[in-house]
């Protein structure tokens, strides 16, 4: 009865907005109390987590995104994208997609992409004739479309979670990413030519004025990924060269941003997100070490055994699960609280745990457009003053060409695996 009380009580305070690692927190400690154990088994999983030397990248990464969000990096990609692909059917609306990719592999936060980003797209895409149901699908769903790209803090968080290597999540990604983006890019170009969208004429002048002028920029994702895969330096040193590379950019070269005034402001609101993980990982992770010393895992595992047979079907169930699992939490908190509980049961179906990995992160890119509580619904819906249950219907034709990407992915591995035997 006590328990049932204490769980109620839980769900309340959740319900009325108590923080996650509130929650969680308390669950661990009353769940080890109740078992005669001492509740420092919490704080030690906070310490084994201070002490992963992956954790650096975390919030070096997120403080180079936050950085190029602040700046005029949106609009030089912008133009850049829009030299190279506004020519071609529906080249706007790639462009969208592409620049929201770039910036949420950095920033790992669809929100920050939707608000950065939104207020210069809408205006543009509505101008240029795109209907505003589309405009509004479009920006709310590619809001999440970088996750699958490095640096993206849900893959380093994803594999400091479930123990394999972030270098090879890394390069899992990469081609699963393009398959989401070359879907709603067709898709796009179908919307350009049935609206009679204008296109823009390929000019070279224009071409090199906007290269010249994101000549800074570019390298990036030439540093991160060349930098690692060489063997030039870790995914860690790869989040300090990355955020001194653009804190030098930013506020030297470009000056688009004041070391004294924005770059203190913008450390604060990065380091908030950051902290906000951190403190849910490390109550979270206690509360895992309970469930494995419980076997919940391995329980939930002979359930489903009983009832599960075939890998196949194992992957619908896991897909409709975590589909709603991301509509409902975000993505950091998700991977937190329920990696740990899926390994072990899709290790026994015989699942590649790098492959599992894309799985999870593609599930949770698509449910925070999915109704009725994804994350950037409500965000898109703040942003561009429109009532929730439009952006509903704004969203539904690109979670169904996402969902159709998703299949793609969870049924063909080796789009997953491919680069990583490649590479070793």
């Amino acid at each position: 009865m006590t328990v049932i009380l204490i769980g109620v009580a839980l769900i309340a305070l959740a319900l009325f907005g108590t923080p996650l690692f509130v929650i969680l927190g308390s669950i661990a400690l009353l769940s080890f109390q109740s078992q005669g154990i001492s509740t420092s088994a919490v704080i030690v999983e906070m310490y084994r987590i201070a002490n992963a030397p992956t954790l650096l990248a975390i919030p070096l990464f997120t403080f180079a995104g936050y950085l190029l969000a602040e700046s005029n990096s949106p609009k030089r990609l912008v133009n850049l994208a829009n030299a190279m692909f506004g020519w071609m059917p529906g080249g706007l609306a790639i462009v969208s997609l592409m620049t929201c990719a770039f910036f949420t592999a950095f920033t790992g936060a669809s929100g920050v992409t939707i608000v950065a980003l939104g207020g210069l797209l809408y205006p543009i895409l509505r101008k240029d004739g795109y209907p505003e149901k589309f405009s509004l699908g479009l920006l709310t769903s590619s809001g999440s479309l970088g996750l699958l790209f490095p640096p993206s803090l849900p893959i380093i968080l994803y594999g400091l979670v479930a123990q394999i290597s972030i270098d090879q999540l890394f390069l899992a990604g990469i081609i699963p990413g393009f398959i989401l983006i070359v879907l709603l890019s067709i898709f796009s170009a179908r919307k350009g030519i049935t609206a009679n969208v204008p296109r823009t004429a390929f000019s070279w002048k224009n071409l090199l004025h906007s290269t010249r002028e994101a000549i800074w920029e570019i390298p990036l994702p030439i540093i991160i990924v060349g930098g690692i895969y060489m063997g030039i330096f870790t995914a860690t040193e790869a989040a300090a060269v990355t955020a001194f590379y653009v804190l030098f950019i930013e506020v030297v070269i470009y000056r688009d941003l004041n070391l004294f005034r924005d770059v203190p402001k913008i450390m604060k609101e990065s380091m908030l997100l950051v902290g906000g993980i951190l403190v849910i990982l490390g109550t979270a992770m206690g509360l895992t070490n309970y469930l494995i010393d419980e076997q919940i895992p391995m329980q939930i595992l002979a359930f489903m055994k009983t009832y599960i047979t075939s890998k196949v079907v194992f992957l619908i169930m896991l897909n409709i699960f975590l589909l709603i699992i991301g509509c409902l939490m975000d993505v950091f908190s998700a991977i937190i609280v329920v990696v740990p509980l899926i390994v072990p049961i899709a290790k026994e179906f015989g699942i590649d745990p790098i492959h599992l990995g894309v799985i999870f992160l593609t599930n949770l890119e698509i449910g925070y457009s999915t109704p009725p509580v994804g994350l950037n619904l409500f965000i898109s819906s703040f942003r561009f003053n429109k009532p929730v249950v439009k952006l509903y219907t704004a969203a539904l034709p690109f979670l169904l060409i996402l969902v159709i990407a998703l299949l793609i992915i969870t049924y063909v591995p080796e789009l997953s695996l491919w680069l990583v035997r490649l590479l070793g």
